[in-house]
């Protein structure tokens, strides 16, 4: 059976709905975009292997070819949650305008599987030296639980790995890690009138994030990398929620905030280092600190510059690679061994937003890039 066109692969994603969130409510499963790709390859001559993660979630390994080395393109099948409100069209749907495919995960990013398809489909009829693995993931827009899987697995994979993430073409060896954390402060409550009653969970934490800031500072100082537009980590105060009434002592008092170390901060010494803020907080207002991550963080991510990947891809795009400030599944693929790089055609600057999209001019050239990575990590001989 005659697979079908790109722009039918294109909108059959599209319209598989595969929405991760924390939110209960709004999560989905991924597994009717898994079994689109699987039967896909599957029509090519693919092995293809099914992982389970966890229930409704499931990444996808489809292997052409035996043997060590070989090439990795990887993405994940999930998109962020939507409002219909805000979209013009279905954002199921595939629509073409304006020299543009919308829909939602079309830039970000099931829309790179279509792309991959359409570049090995012509290779087929040669001889695969490596194989090519092509690696679909789940929940990577909220646990990335699917990435995680694979990197505890410990199964190496590939010589080399491309994550079709959204950058432009333009290929990316460095981003940013994510730690999102959370304080919780249990203090006394008792009558306004008489500051002895109680003991303020608020004014607690007043000192807690003067620590915070101040630690914000000293990392500032230490750490700074010029390839990022914003060349610091950062950490932002997200929200913050305490007390009930203004006649009474706090008594509870939480924070949420973000953190967003550079490559070659540890996010272990950086959490150590919170905590020896907060201690002697705690033992000055005798209140409990409960110091905690929200999820698990995504390390930072740097490949070396000079590595074949990068030197490589540097050369097909006709760019430096570059720096970014997202966050990707890129640490999870080096763990396994993989020369990684962060290379797709979507922007970044319309993923998760009303009428997200492709560029159609964005296609031909994408499809070329990744059937010359093919043939040089999977038709030309390795001698490694």
């Amino acid at each position: 059976m005659p697979l079908p066109t790109l722009k039918d692969r294109f909108a059959a994603l599209i319209a598989a709905p595969s929405v991760s969130c924390t939110q209960p409510d709004l999560d989905q499963s991924n597994r009717p975009v898994i079994d689109l790709l699987a039967g896909w390859l599957d029509e090519l001559g693919f092995r293809c292997e099914i992982q389970a993660v966890a229930p409704g979630k499931s990444n996808l390994i489809a292997t052409y070819g035996q043997g060590p080395g070989g090439l990795v393109l990887a993405g994940h099948t999930d998109t962020v949650p939507f409002d219909d409100a805000l979209w013009r069209s279905d954002p199921l749907r595939l629509r073409e305008a304006d020299g543009r495919w919308y829909g939602l995960g079309s830039c970000d990013m099931k829309g790179f599987f279509a792309l991959v398809i359409e570049a090995v489909g012509e290779l087929l009829d040669r001889p695969f030296r490596q194989p090519l693995l092509i690696l679909a993931t789940c929940d990577e827009e909220s646990s990335m639980a699917g990435a995680r899987a694979l990197a505890q697995a410990g199964r190496p994979l590939g010589r080399a790995a491309v994550i079709g993430e959204p950058t432009g073409l333009r290929p990316v060896r460095l981003h940013k890690g994510v730690m999102m954390e959370r304080i919780d402060i249990l203090g006394q409550s008792g009558h306004s009138s008489d500051p002895s009653l109680g003991h303020s969970a608020m004014e607690a934490m007043h000192d807690a994030i003067g620590e915070l800031l101040a630690l914000r500072a000293q990392w500032q100082r230490d750490y700074r990398n010029p390839q990022f537009g914003v060349p610091q980590p950062t950490l932002n105060l997200g929200c913050i929620h305490g007390g009930d009434n203004p006649n009474r002592i706090c008594g509870q008092c939480a924070l949420e905030f973000d953190l967003r170390p550079l490559p070659g901060m540890d996010p272990e010494p950086l959490r150590a280092a919170i905590r020896d803020k907060l201690r002697p907080v705690a033992e000055r207002h005798r209140v409990r600190i409960d110091y905690n991550p929200l999820f698990a963080s995504l390390p930072p991510f740097e490949q070396s510059a000079d590595c074949e990947l990068v030197r490589l891809a540097e050369r097909l795009t006709g760019h430096r690679a570059e720096a970014v400030a997202f966050g990707t599944e890129a640490p999870y693929l080096q763990q396994l061994g993989c020369e990684t790089l962060v290379l797709g055609p979507g922007d970044i600057a319309c993923a998760h937003q009303p009428d997200e999209h492709l560029e159609l001019a964005r296609i031909e050239p994408s499809v070329r890039l990744l059937r010359r990575l093919i043939e040089h990590y999977c038709l030309e001989p390795w001698t490694g």
